[in-house]
């Protein structure tokens, strides 16, 4: 009698058993945990490669887009834009530079293929539209007619008498331009918007 267990104790095997149930609780919950962080990693390495390829950052060196961006600020640029639509005037343009494909430049667009720009007295026309151009930060001290041909465009700087663009090389090829720059997103209080309608179509 004295080995008989009292009524309603737990047998020694079942305490065991109990046991063996929590740690196998605990190692699923770790296990699920470890889970969850690589389905988060993997997320978040699936979204920047997504966003690395359709998208890319670029920063502001020079000063040949004053007054609209300042050196040091960083832009949003979209890679997709002219593959799903076409460039048009006013839009500020990333591209590899024509005699130096190792440098970019940042560049507003004037002039699309079929256009004849025109630069005479300090005004810049667009098939004989003359352009309204508060952004820029001088009017063009020089005078030239340009016609564009297929698949390129011809790039002005805002800083018009400061810039190495097309009035003094030429035009750029589609297939040189990595995309359209959409804001300023650093610094903060520098945050704005690039895209605007088309400058041509605005002026008339």
């Amino acid at each position: 009698m004295e080995n008989t267990p009292p009524t309603g104790s737990i047998p020694e095997t079942s305490q065991v058993s109990e046991v063996n149930t929590n740690k196998r609780f605990t190692r699923g919950t770790v296990f699920g945990w470890l889970i969850d962080i690589a389905e988060t990693l993997i997320l978040a390495l699936v979204m920047f490669v997504i966003i690395n390829a359709l998208t890319s950052r670029v920063r502001v060196e020079n000063i040949s887009m004053q007054p609209t961006l300042q050196p040091g600020q960083l832009l949003l640029v979209s890679k997709i834009s002219y593959k799903l639509g076409e460039p048009k005037h006013g839009d500020v343009v990333i591209f590899h530079a024509p005699n130096n494909p190792s440098e970019d430049y940042i560049k507003r667009i004037i002039g699309v293929p079929g256009d004849l720009v025109t630069v005479e007295s300090g005004q810049v026309s667009v098939n004989g539209v003359v352009l309204n151009e508060p952004y820029i930060a001088a009017s063009p001290g020089y005078n030239g007619s340009w016609t564009v041909p297929e698949d390129s465009l011809f790039v002005l700087g805002d800083n018009r008498n400061s810039s190495s663009d097309s009035h003094a090389w030429g035009f750029v090829p589609m297939d040189e331009v990595i995309g359209k720059a959409l804001f300023v997103y650093w610094p903060f209080d520098k945050i704005q918007n690039l895209t605007q309608k088309d400058i041509v179509a605005a002026s008339q």
